[in-house]
């Protein structure tokens, strides 16, 4: 064995067992078929694409690579209610997929939601796709368990998602864990320390517990990109931005005054804690309903209204004129169809919840949003990018409803927004710098050695 070799197989850096493209059509944008190329090189990969940048195509694209270099069949999980959507796009771009609900495969491609996994066989797939993979986080550990079990032997995977965040490290030791390469304990002891002491199973998965070793943060980045890809625009990988522009995006903040101060107060303080924060939510949920219906009735135009409580979304139902609600007890068809008709404009006003609708969904047919903020960026983020993605042509107006008491959510959520800004700036070049290390790197000086060596 070479030096050379030797150093690299002590690397962790996977370099994929995928293989040479055999479908690559030419209706992709070039940055497109930079990272589809990449992606079924690979073999087993992420794509950390922002909303618009086509993350759909580009999974419909590789799929379509396995199926005709294997002429096995590919399994697509997407968020709930996103399937139907993702069918439609596939036959706008001529590819052969089919929507199943109850683990039948009626075509090569077979695109179902995440609760459904289970009636599938994973022995019948040899690639499969998580869409907007960074929900995985959100559910439980049985479910987190349930895809990575599935996928663990596929041998094709690939991840799609617009929200990893580059400081959450449970994110990306899920995403490596699915994709069968470093699991997040083996990852988290390799780069991190931990920087106190837990007192439970929940302490351990929070991101801020750990830092850096001395060393991990470039050997970690440098691993990171190795198995995945990040982007917020195609500049970040060379390309013309001309194909991608953003129209402008306008946030008005509107805050509501209770009719009345809290029992035995003068005037309202800012809560403190999730308790008397939803306490103050619940206290001023008519106020706050009703300047969000003043706004949606003040114009004919098509309209999203998120909420988070039943109470607000049947409010806003009676408030709104032409209003739509969905709810998470409806079923998954009328989800669905719900959806389309809002994408068609059979229907004005929608409302619903950031975790029903949040992600996944292309609803730039819509220019305006209401939205109750909450501590979650991520909810935020995807909603706001429903309407507010490329290929978007109208300026997206985002109406932010807050309370007196609620400043400090709306402070968080502000600072939240511009940290993963700057957050994922930064992911994006430490992979382009490492991306950059020179592939035929050759150790060529002599040195003594041991015989037995």
């Amino acid at each position: 064995m070479e030096y050379s070799e030797f150093i690299e197989r002590k690397s962790q850096l996977d370099r994929g067992d995928g293989f040479e493209p055999v479908f690559m059509p030419d209706y992709l944008f070039d940055f497109q078929l930079h990272l589809v190329d990449w992606s079924v090189r690979q073999g087993r990969s992420a794509i950390f694409a922002d909303c618009g940048t086509g993350k759909t195509i580009m999974e419909l694209v590789w799929a379509q690579n396995v199926v005709e270099k294997t002429n096995g069949n590919v399994l697509l999980l997407t968020p709930l209610a996103v399937g139907a959507q993702t069918v439609r796009e596939a036959e706008k771009f001529g590819i052969e997929a089919t929507q199943s609900r109850e683990g039948n495969i009626a075509s090569k491609i077979t695109v179902t939601n995440y609760e459904r996994l289970h009636y599938f066989d994973r022995t019948k797939f040899t690639g499969v796709i998580c869409d907007e993979s960074g929900i995985l986080k959100n559910f439980d550990s049985v479910r987190r368990g349930e895809v990575a079990e599935f996928t663990k032997k596929i041998p094709y995977r690939l991840l799609g998602t617009a929200t990893a965040a580059p400081n959450d490290y449970i994110e990306l030791g899920n995403s490596s864990e699915v994709l069968g390469y470093m699991g997040f304990s083996d990852m988290i002891s390799k780069f991190f320390k931990k920087q106190e002491k837990t007192t439970s199973r929940k302490d351990e998965y929070r991101s801020g517990l750990y830092r850096f070793r001395g060393h991990g943060e470039r050997d970690f980045w440098r691993w990171v990109c190795s198995w995945a890809r990040a982007m917020r625009k195609p500049s970040d990988f060379g390309f013309d931005d001309r194909t991608m522009i953003l129209p402008p995006l306008n946030v008005t903040e509107h805050k509501v005054t209770a009719r009345r101060p809290a029992e035995g107060m003068l005037f309202d303080l800012p809560a403190f804690g999730l308790q008397e924060q939803r306490e103050e939510l619940r206290r001023i949920l008519p106020e706050r309903c009703e300047m969000a219906a003043s706004i949606a009735n003040s114009h004919d135009r098509q309209v999203i209204s998120w909420c988070h409580l039943n109470d607000e979304s049947a409010t806003l139902k009676r408030l709104i004129n032409g209003a739509v609600e969905i709810k998470g007890s409806d079923t998954d068809e009328r989800k669905e169809k719900v959806f389309q008709d809002f994408a068609d404009g059979n229907i004005r006003a929608l409302i619903t919840k950031p975790k029903i609708a949040g992600f996944g969904m292309n609803f730039q047919n819509c220019s305006d949003q209401i939205y109750f903020p909450s501590h979650s960026y991520e909810q935020y983020y995807q909603a706001i990018r429903r309407s507010w993605r490329f290929g978007q042509k109208k300026t997206v107006n985002v109406d932010l409803i807050y309370t007196d008491g609620q400043a400090l959510v709306l402070q968080n959520l502000n600072r939240k927004a511009q940290a993963a800004d700057r957050m994922f700036e930064q992911l994006v070049h430490l992979m382009n710098n490492e991306l950059r290390i020179e592939k035929d790197k050759s150790y060529t000086k002599k040195v003594e050695a041991p015989a037995w060596l």
